[in-house]
This record gives C-alpha cells, sequence and structure tokens, in this order.
C-alpha cells in the first residue's frame, strides 16, 4: 500500500466575524469597520465563513449583546459551523467568557485579534519582545475571577497559616514576574537602538518616516523608493519591524528612510506602549511621510485615526509630507500638489506602477536641497585715483 505525503499544517480556523454597530458611530460606515475587521481575520489566516454587522443599541455588561442577539447570532455559529467568533470591539473579560459559553466557541475581540498578528509577524528581537510584552499585559486583564479553573486553591507551606494562594493569584504573580523581566530586556535592547540613534544623528543625513493607515502601501513606496526588497503584500499589518535605507537624490542630498508599522483605528493602547521605542523612528524624524490610500472609500477616518496616534507617541511637531498612494485606482492623475503659498501640500503617486515616484524625489530633493557652498569671489576693482 502506498501512502501519500503527511499533511501537516495545523486545520485551518473557521470564524465568524462580527461588528458590533453602536448607535454612536459617526466617523466612518459599520459596511466599511466590518470589511477591516475581515481583513484583519484574513491576516490571521482564519476562514471567514460569514461576516455581520449587528446593530448595538445598548450594551449589556455580560455579553455585550441583548438576550436576544446573543441567542441570534448562537444558533448562526451553531449552523456555520465555525471554530471562532471574532467580535470587532473591545470585550471585558466577563463578557469573552460569556459569549464562549453561550455559542460553545473560541471568542477573539479586537484587542486579542491584532495582537495575534503582531505575535505572528514580528522578526526582531525588539519587536517580539514588545508582542509579547503587550500579549502579557492583555492577559493579565483576563484573569478575573469568573474563570472558575483558577479559582483551584494551593496549600500553605511549613508554618504559614491559611487557605494558601488560589491559582488566580498565582497566575497573576507569575506574569507580573515575567513583565518586569520583559521591561528589562527591552531595556537593554533601547539603550542599544539609543546608542544607534545617536550615531546616525552625527551624520548629515535627514531621516524620513513613513507613517500611515495599514495597508496603505507604504512598504511598496519605500521599496519603489530605495530599491530595497522589503517584503510587501495586499494584506492588513505585512511588516511589523522597522526598516531603514540610504536614498541619494537627484539633487544630490542623501537622505535616510525608515518604513515603520502601519496604524490602524483603536489600536490597543498596550501595543502603543510597548511599540513607542519603535515608533519613536517617526517621533524623532526629520520629516513624515504620511502615506494615505487615495482610494479608499473612509480615506479621511483613517487619515484621522493616524493622526491620532501620531500624537499619542509625541509625534505632532514633526513636519508631515502627505502622499496620495494608488492615485491610479482613485483615478487621480499623478503630480504635485501646492497650497495657496507654493508650498508643497502632497503627492500624489501609485507605489505599484512607479507613477509619480519621480514627483515624490523632486519634492524631497526640493524640502532638503543642500546649502550652497561659500564662494570666494574677487572682483579686481582698480586702485582708486590718488
Amino acid at each position: 500500500m502506498t501512502r501519500g505525503p503527511i499533511d501537516r499544517r495545523p486545520p485551518v480556523e473557521t470564524a465568524l466575524v462580527i461588528h458590533p454597530a453602536r448607535s454612536s458611530e459617526v466617523d466612518r460606515s459599520p459596511q466599511s469597520k466590518l470589511e477591516e475587521a475581515v481583513g484583519l481575520a484574513l491576516a490571521l489566516d482564519l476562514e471567514v465563513r460569514e461576516s455581520l454587522v449587528a446593530p448595538l443599541r445598548q450594551v449589556t455588561p455580560a455579553t455585550l449583546f441583548g438576550k436576544g442577539k446573543t441567542e441570534e447570532i448562537g444558533h448562526l455559529v451553531a449552523e456555520l459551523g465555525v471554530s471562532v467568533a471574532v467580535i470587532d470591539d473591545t470585550l471585558t473579560p466577563v463578557q469573552q467568557r460569556n459569549l464562549e459559553k453561550a455559542w460553545n466557541v473560541k471568542v477573539i475581540d479586537r484587542t486579542g485579534l491584532i495582537l495575534e498578528i503582531f505575535a505572528r509577524r514580528a522578526r526582531t528581537r525588539e519587536g517580539r519582545l514588545q508582542v509579547e510584552l503587550a500579549r502579557l499585559e492583555y492577559e493579565r486583564s483576563r484573569l478575573v475571577r469568573t474563570w472558575t479553573h483558577l479559582e483551584r486553591q494551593r496549600g500553605g507551606f511549613g508554618v504559614m497559616g491559611g487557605p494558601g494562594e488560589t491559582q488566580i493569584e498565582t497566575d497573576r504573580r507569575l506574569i507580573a514576574e515575567k513583565i518586569i523581566k520583559l521591561k528589562r530586556e527591552l531595556d537593554d535592547v533601547r539603550r542599544t537602538r539609543g546608542l544607534h540613534r545617536k550615531s546616525r544623528e552625527r551624520t548629515p543625513f535627514p531621516t524620513i518616516a513613513l507613517v500611515g493607515y495599514t495597508n496603505a502601501g507604504k512598504s511598496t513606496l519605500f521599496n519603489r523608493l530605495t530599491g530595497a526588497s522589503a517584503y510587501a503584500a495586499n494584506q492588513l499589518f505585512a511588516t511589523l519591524d522597522t526598516t531603514m535605507r540610504r536614498v541619494r537624490l537627484d539633487s544630490g542630498a542623501s537622505i535616510v528612510v525608515s518604513d515603520t508599522v502601519g496604524f490602524i483605528r483603536e489600536l490597543p493602547h498596550d501595543l502603543v506602549a510597548a511599540f513607542r521605542a519603535t515608533l519613536a523612528e517617526a517621533a524623532e524624524a526629520d520629516l513624515m511621510l504620511h502615506v494615505i490610500d487615495a482610494s479608499a472609500t473612509d480615506r479621511d477616518a483613517q487619515v484621522e485615526a493616524v493622526d491620532a496616534v501620531v500624537e499619542e507617541i509625541g509625534a505632532s511637531d514633526v513636519p508631515q509630507l502627505r502622499v496620495l498612494n494608488k492615485c491610479d485606482l482613485a483615478g487621480l492623475p499623478p503630480g504635485i500638489e501646492r497650497d495657496g503659498c507654493g508650498t508643497i501640500a502632497a503627492v500624489r503617486v501609485s507605489a505599484l506602477t512607479g507613477d509619480g515616484i519621480a514627483d515624490l524625489r523632486a519634492a524631497l530633493a526640493e524640502r532638503f536641497a543642500p546649502a550652497p557652498s561659500p564662494a570666494t569671489i574677487d572682483l579686481n576693482l582698480p586702485a582708486l585715483p590718488g
């Protein structure tokens, strides 16, 4: 009997993605937010069998949704036979646990989903440490008394009386100890990064940081500008670790370009704090290229989300130049946009096709034109008559 090769790949998780549409939402349409949540699920290699918008008029503390909606979704979960329910919202530990009991599947909220994507994509030691720290902070908030399997008592030792330490207290203590250890390791890595940054500051080259909403095309633009081959894909959070390259402009000036992690609405605060060192590349840059997906239907909301994170990391004072990417998809001609004073306000490009890249390089050359060299002029004036 001939046997075929053994498939050792893990089974694909199937998912139902739900966006709870609150009545207070005005920045973006619920359908747009649902599509983004589906994109996050796909980035985690989940097989999305169904997605839906669930109107949420009032938050139920125990389950987020009301009793009727919880039961309705539970029937759909059973009918689809999915193994994961993704909730595009922040769940309290109690809500997550109660929904898992009601639906008998694993429930992941938006924060947990983003953390899992980051955990899979981080490549550098600093990136992995930062993600692990953020995950531990998140898991510590999940340790609640409603988790009955964590309420076992451990007996006291020696002459110590009392019931001893509960399992949940042990888990909290172990997580706290690991968080302290991770923070020490991160401090060491950041010190090294700081030394590298100081050495770069001694060079005469200005630094340019690419920032923008995830999947706006930053890595594709980075590759187009620098001739590098950084990983780029049409998916959310394709790139997490900062990449830097030197670029020589047509004017003769040289700049250093860095590609940073993509931003997203409602980025988990633990991740913002954990990635502060990585995003410091943007905060300490001479210029931020704010890459915008010109074809996105919710472009303005994406811009606002990026500006909010920029402010949160203390980079609001860094000058920005907006780059309207994917102009071919948006039906816009490539070129430079100037304000009423003649200053460059934005550049329209297509990083994929290369259209408008020459205009972007020209805009950067104009902004970072080398200072004119001092010259000595011998006038050879005739001597004045006595």
